[in-house]
Parts: structure tokens; sequence; C-alpha cells
């Protein structure tokens, strides 16, 4: 608790999780697709955007709530979908969850994560939206919408990037296989990390309890590419999202887009909120940096729909930057996740607090007082 206490940014929490966790685990929430160039290009598009601060504001005082579809935020942030993390920390969906509704922000279950629909509704209370995969078993799918809709989720965010599972060679190269096959080397890799094994060992393998009864029981986190990504449903397209924008009720976010005109198109669709997104790199390599698809983005849209940003948050001043280029909120991903790999929830609390006292600490020093007045003359040109 003391180490998590005296971790002063993200990667710190990153380099604990990494001392924790066996490599092959690490590395699967770590890692990106191939050659990894798309998740490089999420961190050194911040580096190319500088702020231009004002001087001379009284910053005394700092106002960071928000407006997210109708309801005050306590911050201009939420938590991304991020499967499997039970294999992590047990319970990790939960504990994040607690983390993010401490902090006034909504919490996006995965289709792909360790806790229910229904387990997270009762042992989180908070905001909760839920991120749907599109599985080729169709009656399914639907029966997951329903569910969240029965258990009162706020918002439905469909992931519109993953038609097929992306090509993750750390994966291969740690023998972290989907079927899982025990191996000399992750097995002295899980061994040489007994905290990690006792509590596996103590609490079972997690189990992705969304999917249970779409094949034979639940299935472990070892099986999402070779079960979920075997079925995916590669044919989803416009016209079954319009289905689904006329059957969902509440508020319809779509993750994973880039191009201006699908992100115009979806907010003729009905869309509520677009997330720029690339699957933190972890799909389509040599893809384009999201904070080099943000401003597009926001401008084909306009007010129509909101624009949220996800892929590469590491410092509350480069949420900042997003929202000045025009993103309504952030998507925090594996920020949070190496938090709480770390170290359970206070780890996930001990990754909020360094994001938003850099955020607040930002927005000072460049002086604006409240979300409204970030805006792209913050940023030099």
């Amino acid at each position: 608790m003391n180490d998590i206490a005296r971790a002063w940014n993200i990667d710190e929490l990153r380099r604990m999780a990494k001392r924790r966790l066996p490599r092959g685990v690490f590395d699967f929430f770590d890692g990106g697709a191939e050659d990894e160039k798309t998740l490089a290009a999420n961190r050194a598009a911040f580096d190319r955007v500088r702020f231009l601060p004002k001087v001379l504001v009284d910053v005394s005082k700092i106002d960071t709530r928000t407006d997210l579809f109708g309801v005050q935020a306590n911050w201009p942030l939420a938590i991304a979908p991020t499967g499997a993390i039970g294999i992590a920390w047990p319970g990790a969906d939960v504990a994040t969850a607690r983390a993010a509704a401490a902090f006034g922000i909504p919490y996006t279950l995965s289709t792909v994560a360790t806790t229910s629909i229904e387990r997270l509704a009762r042992e989180a209370p908070g905001r909760h939206w839920f991120q749907l995969y599109i599985l080729r078993d169709r009656e399914f799918s639907m029966k997951l919408v329903a569910r969240a809709q029965a258990a009162d989720y706020e918002a439905l965010m469909v992931t519109v990037d993953l038609p097929v599972g992306g090509k993750r060679e750390r994966d291969y190269r740690n023998d972290y296989t989907v079927p899982f096959r025990p191996s000399l080397r992750n097995l002295s890799d899980f061994i040489a990390h007994p905290a990690w094994a006792l509590r596996l060992l103590t609490r079972g393998v997690p189990q992705m309890e969304n999917l249970a009864g779409m094949a034979a029981g639940s299935l472990s986190p070892g099986l999402i590419a070779s079960t979920v990504g075997r079925n995916l449903d590669a044919s989803f397209d416009w016209d079954r999202l319009k289905a689904m924008r006329d059957v969902w009720p509440r508020k319809l976010i779509v993750k994973g887009v880039c191009r201006p005109e699908d992100a115009e198109r979806l907010a003729a669709l009905g869309c509520d909120a677009i997330v720029v997104s690339n699957h933190g790199g972890r799909q389509l390599d040599g893809a384009v940096g999201t904070l080099d698809a943000l401003s597009g983005v926001v401008r084909a849209v306009g007010e129509r729909a909101a624009v949220f940003f996800d892929s590469g948050i590491r410092r509350g001043g480069e949420a900042v930057k997003a929202l000045a280029l025009g993103a309504k909120a952030i998507l925090i991903g594996r920020a949070t996740l190496y938090g709480v790999a770390a170290a359970g929830e206070p780890g996930a609390r001990r990754a909020l607090e360094i994001l938003t006292d850099e955020f607040v600490r930002t927005m000072q020093l460049c002086g604006v007082t409240r979300i409204s007045e970030i805006q792209p003359e913050l940023l030099s040109s």
C-alpha cells in the first residue's frame, strides 16, 4: 500500500504491475498488434501537441465538473472497457468500478469482463455503461443488450473496429496461447510470481461470466482470441447498427472510429456519442494515432453527437490536450488497468488520483478554471 501511495505517475504503476504479473499476462494487457506501430503512434501524437498557456489568471479555484449525457460528472472522464482483467487481480472489474464511482465518473464493463453485467450492478453502485462486441450468435448478442437494459445500464457502447481479432505477437512469443497450452516457459514464469499465483490458486481462474452459455460453459481469459475472436461477426454493418439503435432505448455510444465521414454518418444515424479510438493499438497496426484523428471527427460531427477520446492517455495533461482538440470526455483504459493489476482497488484509485491531480495542475498552469475554457486556443498551432 505504501508503494502505491508513492507511485507518482502511471508509468510507475505500470512498472509495479509488470513486476507483479507473469510476463505473458502483463504483455497481454500491455501489448499491441504486430510491430506495435499504432501503439507507439498513440503516444507520439501527444508529444507533437504543445500548450500555449495563459498567465495572470486567478486559478485558485478549479471546477472540473462536466455534463455527460445530461448527468453531472465530477470529471470529463470515464473508464474504458478492458476485458479479462480478473486474471490480473481477482475482482478487478468490481474494484475498478468502485474506484470510478468514488471519483464520480462512469465505468464501462466489457463483454469479455470477468464479472457479469448483473454482478457489477449489484456490487459496484455507480454509473454503468456496457460495451458490446458483435458476436456471430446474434441472438446471444441481443440477450447481452437486454441484460444490460434490465440491469439499468445507462449506455450501450458498441465496438466497431473489431471485425476480426488483431495479431498480438507478444502473446505468441510468451506461449500465452489460445487456447492456453502450458509450457516450461510460462509455467516457470508463473512460479516466479508467487503472490499472483497464490491469488489465482486461492480464487480460481476467473471466468468471462457474460459469455457463459455461448459455448460449453463459462470461458476462461485464455480463450479470448480463439473463442471470442473466432466468434466475432465480421458481417456487422450499417444496417445492423441502425437496427440496434432502433431497439436500444438509452444512450448509444459507438467506439472505434477514426474517419470523419464515418463519424458524420454515425451522428446522422442518431448515435449519442462517438469514441475516437484505434483499440489501444491492439487491432490494425499502422493505423493513425487517435489524437491525430480527433480534430477531423470533431469537425465532421459538430454538435450532433458527443465525441469521446480513447487510446493512449498516461497523463492528466494529455487529457487536457484531447479536450482542447474538441473531445467532450476521455476514456481511461490501461492507466487504471495498471493500477488495479498492481494493487487491486487501491491501485485503481491511485491511478485516478494521479490523473486527476495532473489534470487540475495542468488547468492551473494553463490559466483555465473550468472545462468550458479548455479550447483550441490553449494549444500552439
